[in-house]
């Protein structure tokens, strides 16, 4: 009976242990993490030019919004809107962009939109969390103007801000480096618009193609989808590599699918995949498919 007792002693210590260390260990994660999210940046915002408000930069503003990922995250209203509320990942929604009750003062300035538009910066300083600004920080000058334009315009909304909740598998994942703060990515000091012109060509694919980044990666190679839920699907293999789709379709295959959001087999794109893309022009989806092509062809997961 005493060894039984000393082999059950031995067994509640290490549970005891166990416990302290995972308990030692997620209040590290917790401590790292939030000093991480709490870091100040200083950006020096570049006054843009001036360019005049009428109906066709109102709309060029609208397209830009519902076509980049805006009104995902923050509403088709712009009033804020869930991203992920899952456990593991935390509580985060996209805050309310209207002048309404919750959201932004009345002092927001367009230095503090372009501030956390192409730099990932809000106006006291801190990096924004899952804001994709490396999506938009080389923005032309003439869309960065229309996308001001178009959200200040639109009506209030009265919503409360929901509160950011960094859950336990985000915080480690942003410890890790899987998770990125597009404040951390972007080299503020020599940031600066493109100038490209839109067109079918290359370069104008290569300038839509960065809203595509964010999911499927640097390399458009696809893979696992680090800052979404673990219950999300990889990412499909944009480059013209034999492991994913691209390689067997056409242009015309291309645009159908994302008009329709379904492959040319018949099967339904996963609804992680923006359906805003179908609203894009064929200009622009033509150019898409265009800089597509040039990749290199990677396997699928080559981030």
């Amino acid at each position: 009976m005493s060894n039984v007792k000393k082999i059950l002693k031995i067994v509640i210590s290490l549970l005891l242990a166990g416990i302290v260390v995972t308990v030692l260990a997620a209040g590290a994660v917790y401590w790292q993490s939030s000093d991480r999210l709490a870091q100040k940046y200083t950006v020096v915002v570049k006054p843009a030019p001036v360019h005049p408000v009428d109906a066709a930069a109102l709309a060029r503003g609208r397209h830009l919004a519902e076509t980049r990922g805006c009104v995902e995250c923050h509403g088709a209203d712009y009033g804020g809107a869930k991203v992920v509320d899952d456990p593991a990942m935390g509580r985060l929604h996209g805050p309310n962009l209207t002048r309404g009750h919750g959201g932004l003062p009345a002092d927001f300035t367009d230095a503090d939109w372009e501030r956390a538009i192409r730099h990932g910066v809000a106006r006291d300083g801190r990096g924004l969390f899952l804001m994709p600004s490396t999506d938009y920080a080389r923005f032309t000058t003439q869309d960065m103007s229309d996308l001001i334009a178009h959200l200040k315009s639109v009506p209030p909304v009265n919503r409360d801000r929901v509160p950011l909740s960094v859950g336990p598998v985000a915080r480690t994942l942003l410890l890790a480096g899987k998770i990125k703060l597009a404040a951390d990515e972007i080299d503020h000091k020599t940031l600066a618009p493109s100038d490209v012109v839109p067109g079918v060509t290359v370069a104008y694919g290569q300038y839509l193609a960065a809203s595509c980044t964010g999911c499927h990666g640097a390399t458009l190679a696809g893979g696992r989808i680090d800052i979404g839920p673990p219950d999300w699907p990889p990412a499909s293999n944009l480059t013209p590599h034999a492991s994913g789709r691209l390689a067997k379709w056409s242009e015309a295959d291309f645009m159908k699918t994302l008009r329709t959001s379904r492959r040319p087999d018949g099967s339904e794109l996963n609804p992680v995949m923006p359906r805003v893309f179908a609203n894009l022009t064929d200009v622009e989806t033509r150019a898409l498919w265009a800089y597509l092509q040039t990749l290199p062809p990677l396997a699928t997961g080559s981030r």
